[in-house]
C-alpha cells in the first residue's frame, strides 16, 4: 500500500518505478534509500537512491556496497546490494511502500521502519555526490 507521508531519511523502502519510467531509467520495483527530509514546499515527493543486487560492470566512485543489517522481508534477503549513486530520483509517495514484515501474534501488520546507521548513510551520500558530479563536496562529509 502506498505511503501517505514522507518516510524518514535513511529508511529503506520499495519503490515502483513502473509505469511511467522508460529504459535506461529504472523500470521495476526495487529497494531504495530515502535521501531527502520532508520538505514543506514539495508535499508528496521524496528523493531516493536505488539499490541493486547486480554489481556494476565497472565500479565507479558513485557505486558502493551496502548490506542491510536489520530484518528484511522474505524475498528481499539481507544480501549485499549496490548503491546506484548515479540514479538518484525524486518520486511521488504513491510509488513508495514500507517493507512489510508480515503480521505479529495479534494479527497487526509489521513494517521495517528502522533507518540505516549514520556511517553507512554518510558513505551513501558520498556515492550520490560523485554521481551528481559534486565529488569535491565529499571532503565535507
Amino acid at each position: 500500500m502506498a505511503l501517505t507521508y514522507h518516510p524518514a531519511r535513511g529508511s529503506i523502502v520499495t519503490v515502483r518505478f513502473e509505469p511511467g519510467f522508460l529504459p535506461p531509467e529504472m523500470v521495476k520495483r526495487r529497494l531504495a534509500i530515502v535521501l531527502s527530509p520532508a520538505i514543506r514546499s514539495r508535499p508528496g515527493l521524496c528523493t531516493v537512491v536505488p539499490l541493486s543486487t547486480t554489481p556494476p560492470e565497472k565500479q565507479m566512485p558513485y557505486h558502493c556496497t551496502y548490506t542491510v543489517p536489520f530484518e528484511m522481508p522474505k524475498g528481499w534477503g539481507n544480501i549485499e546490494r549496490w548503491v546506484k549513486g548515479d540514479m538518484v530520483t525524486t518520486v511521488g509517495w504513491h510509488r513508495i511502500d514500507l517493507l512489510s514484515l508480515g503480521k505479529d501474534k495479534a494479527g497487526r501488520r509489521r513494517y521495517q521502519t528502522e533507518a540505516i546507521d549514520t556511517d553507512s548513510f554518510t558513505k551513501i551520500k558520498r556515492c550520490v555526490l560523485h554521481g551528481l558530479g559534486f565529488s569535491p563536496l565529499t571532503k565535507h562529509l
